[in-house]
């Protein structure tokens, strides 16, 4: 993975001092709230409903085990003994009391951390496949491109001053596991006619009061030319992007005003404009971070193990963990294990500190002391040998780690919404537990196959309502609660936007009315059938006309 050099090491040590001494400035009365907040927000600092928040940045979701242990450490210290991991691969402190935020930012550029830019009208934390680098599918490691995508992106002089947020993700791999379109740019890896690889460009995705997916403007854009490409897409978007609304300030209504063409057009024609040989990365800049990423020393190994398949076959509950949380892996002898941060009835994303330092030593014990942080609030161990997977397994449990759903129905995205964040209309968390506990069975999990929930306490869609297989979102009117469920959204390749399923739901109607859906599908689904295929076969009434009938019932 890549480690600092002395400039990144220098800013962000400079940085920290710097906002040491706002921060002293603030506790002293010398800064009102009003002229502290542009100067918190930069440094990923937001004033919640409860208490402070900070957001720490994980670049396109890596982490080491030191650096793992070293959130751990501030989640005793100065938090309350959890983080949050977030869907921008991320993770988030909710109780820093505001003089000891300064420590915090020294712990974290101790292990070569920061809170940099996860906050503001800026370029945020450029995400990536989880899998990166591992993946069987993949055409290249997306994480080269992600890291050479942060150098440039921090603190450009250009774009720190953004009509709005923006937001870059990237994929390796032609199943896009990184939701890239509905990202403000999406890269997928392509290969050309004559097989080399660059990068397919999608412009526009998002979610929030305004969900759109991306569009596709460069079917093939060469490796060498993505610095200047992406400059010309910025200043096209930094020069026309709406600041009078910032309802209307993200890329994607620019892109949906002038259309597809004639932004595609702009783009190009900026593009020709600029001096693209000063703009794009340095060969041999490209050729460090590359080598930073280097696969790790894996031992020659056999395709399959005995081991693996003994315990398999002996240990059920081992076999239904495999069978859901691993994933193929590109050298032979190994597999990707996937953490879930989805216990049953428990909150989606949250790790105790214990947990924390348990997936630290899972790291460095089975491992290459390498973790990913995945857009849908889970870990990744990327290499694990398949001769080690029954001890990590039993580690995992010891520590409650062991939930055998990945992408199941329990394995649901939730916001902190109405529990936590200021701008929340409702509670997110209680209906994930509630719809967790509904279908805590793992047989039935397993029987009913891949099920996104996808649930946000508000319209600006953290919690990626909008692409659920079934999305809920909460809302409020006369001061109450209610619930929103929208059906047939999809993050991957085949993206899409989920359509509203009728009027609001009281909160405690949810469960029961995505129990009504999932036993619709299951007598309705055709072999081997997903949720998801059969709502596309069936089409969005008749699944619709579910809730509508239980509703007069």
């Amino acid at each position: 993975m890549y480690r600092y050099d002395d400039f990144d090491a220098q800013f962000v040590r400079e940085r920290t001092a710097e906002f040491r001494g706002q921060v002293e400035r603030r506790l002293k009365g010398e800064l009102t709230e009003e002229e502290f907040k542009p100067l918190r927000l930069k440094n990923g600092l937001y004033l919640q409903l409860h208490a402070y928040m900070l957001r720490v940045a994980i670049p396109y979701g890596t982490l080491s085990a030191a650096q793992m242990r070293a959130l751990a450490d501030i989640a005793d210290r100065f938090d309350r003994g959890y983080g949050h991991f977030t869907t921008r691969q991320n993770i988030q402190f909710n109780w820093p009391a505001l003089k000891d935020v300064p420590d915090i930012l020294d712990a974290l550029a101790a292990v070569e951390m920061h809170a940099i830019q996860t906050s503001g009208n800026c370029i945020r934390n450029v995400t990536a496949d989880p899998y990166a680098g591992v993946a069987a599918d993949e055409i290249e490691d997306p994480r080269p491109t992600a890291e050479l995508l942060r150098q440039w992106s921090t603190l450009h002089p250009e774009f720190s001053y953004l009509p709005r947020k923006f937001k870059i993700a990237i994929t390796g791999s032609p199943n896009d596991r990184a939701a890239t379109k509905v990202h403000d740019i999406g890269l997928r890896m392509v290969r050309d006619a004559d097989g080399a690889p660059g990068y397919e460009v999608a412009v526009g995705g998002g979610q929030g009061r305004t969900p759109m997916i991306a569009a596709v403007i460069r079917p093939f854009l060469p490796k060498a030319e993505l610095l200047p490409y992406l400059e010309a897409i910025m200043r096209v978007y930094n020069l026309h992007g709406r600041r009078d609304n910032k309802f209307k300030a993200r890329i994607k209504i620019l892109l949906h005003e002038l259309g597809v063409e004639a932004f595609t057009r702009q783009v190009e024609e900026e593009y020709a404009r600029l001096d693209g040989p000063s703009i794009a990365a340095d060969p041999a800049l490209v050729a460090a971070i590359e080598a930073a990423f280097a696969p790790p020393a894996y031992a020659a190994r056999e395709a399959t193990s005995p081991v693996f398949e003994r315990a398999k076959a002996e240990v059920p509950a081992f076999r239904r963990w495999a069978e859901a949380n691993l994933m193929a892996h590109k050298a032979p002898g190994y597999a990707a294990a996937m953490v879930s941060l989805k216990p049953i009835g428990g909150i989606p994303g949250d790790a105790t500190s214990e947990q924390m330092r348990a997936l630290a030593d899972a790291a460095e014990r089975f491992g290459f002391g390498e973790l990913r942080v995945t857009h849908e609030q889970n870990i990744v161990l990327p290499d694990v040998a398949l001769d080690r997977l029954p001890a990590l397994w039993r580690h995992l449990a010891t520590n409650g780690l062991d939930t055998p759903n990945r992408g199941l129905v329990t394995d649901i995205i939730a916001c902190p919404g109405l529990d936590y964040c200021s701008l929340a209309t409702a509670r997110s968390i209680p209906i994930a537990q509630a719809i967790s506990e509904r279908f805590a069975d793992p047989d039935r999990q397993a029987d009913i196959g891949p099920l996104a929930i996808k649930i946000s306490g508000c319209i600006n869609a953290c919690g990626h309502h909008h692409v659920g297989h079934i999305g809920v979102l909460g809302l409020e009117k006369n001061g109450e609660e209610f619930y929103q469920l929208t059906l047939g959204g999809a993050p991957d390749g085949a993206a899409a936007l989920g359509q509203r399923a009728g009027p609001g739901l009281a909160a405690e109607e949810v469960p029961g009315a995505i129990e009504r859906l999932v036993d619709h599908y299951l007598v309705a689904r055709r072999e081997k059938e997903t949720f998801l295929q059969t709502y596309r076969r069936l089409g969005h009434d008749a699944f619709k006309e579910v809730l509508h009938d239980a509703r007069h019932a």
